[in-house]
């Protein structure tokens, strides 16, 4: 199944939130289903491994879930789509954990597993490890808007309009910043494969 049709496959989230507001506990159970994995893929996109010491991505976005859920009683929708209001949240509560991993000094370590596991194995964690930290350096090589553009469209799942209304630009704006994204991005990975080439 293809993005655009995950998306659209995707309750009507104004019902959703429109029932949540007044207290509808399926509806609050619904929407934070809905609304879930797309703040997992934000946040994962935005999250330097490096740097978060003490908190995961998939935390992160948890906490960005439960604080829209929190928040519902006094939202009021104002012509902007709620996906916004959740996208909004999930910056801040990335935000937060920066600054919180900045001062902790602590390097947590996960205990040894009782028994096996059918998670992935050195190899395969270096790998996906490696390609996230490339895919990360060539994204930041993109001006701040194709970034959040890239995360939305690609990452998250967006459509061109949930897009614009979050960014607050045209959809014509988001196609093309979207265009010349991708493009920058497939003359960075064949540099960095020509320059591979050079050094091996």
């Amino acid at each position: 199944m293809s993005v655009r049709a995950l998306v659209d496959a995707r309750p009507d989230v104004d019902d959703l939130v429109c029932r949540a507001v007044q207290g509808d506990q399926d509806a609050r159970r619904d929407l934070f289903e809905s609304i879930h994995g797309m703040v997992v893929r934000y946040c994962r996109s935005r999250a330097a491994p490096a740097s978060m010491t003490s908190i995961s991505a998939d935390d992160i976005a948890q906490e960005a879930c439960i604080a829209v859920l929190t928040a519902l009683p006094s939202y009021r929708q104002q012509g902007k789509p709620f996906i916004g209001f959740v996208y909004g949240i999930a910056r801040h509560k990335l935000a937060d954990a920066y600054r919180s991993a900045a001062r902790s000094r602590s390097t947590p370590v996960a205990e040894v597993p009782d028994r096996p596991t059918d998670e992935m194995g050195p190899e395969q964690r270096a790998l996906a490890g490696f390609a996230a930290v490339l895919a990360g350096e060539l994204l930041t090589q993109l001006s701040e808007g194709q970034q959040e553009i890239i995360r939305l469209r690609v990452i998250v799942g967006l459509s061109v309009e949930e897009t614009a209304d979050t960014l607050s630009m045209s959809p014509g704006a988001v196609r093309v910043g979207q265009h010349r994204a991708l493009t920058k991005l497939r003359g960075l990975l064949a540099s960095r494969k020509r320059l591979d080439g050079i050094k091996a």
